[in-house]
């Protein structure tokens, strides 16, 4: 059940993401090159587990691009808010599917389930 809140939860960040970045007048183009740079993050395992779990968690928790968002608001600045619409599209995208906030002990082990 709660998988599946989550997921719901992910279509809606989706949703709700995309539709704002395309009704704010922001292109396609950007949004399909910088929709998956978050998973860059994921070079942080090269590094070792612990290294790349905290690298990729940062890169997938709403608080940085919720950050983004409300600074492109405040400042009426495009760049922060198309990548803030980006990035939480990347991360409800990412709930959507199943993927969750990383353990240490391994890339597959996330607080959703074990991938």
């Amino acid at each position: 059940m709660n998988q599946s809140l989550i997921r719901l939860e992910g279509l809606l960040v989706l949703a709700a993401s995309a539709m704002i970045y395309f009704m704010s007048g922001y292109g396609w183009l950007a949004f399909l090159l910088l929709l998956f740079a978050p998973d860059l993050s994921m070079i942080g395992y090269a590094f070792g587990n612990k290294l790349g779990a905290y690298a990729y968690n940062a890169a997938h928790t709403y608080s940085v691009p919720l950050l983004l968002l409300l600074a492109g608001l405040i400042f009426s600045a495009q760049w922060p808010t198309l990548i803030g619409l980006i990035w939480m599209a990347h991360i409800g995208l990412d709930r959507m599917m199943g993927y969750g906030l990383k353990y240490e002990s391994g890339f597959k082990d996330t607080h959703l389930q074990r991938l």
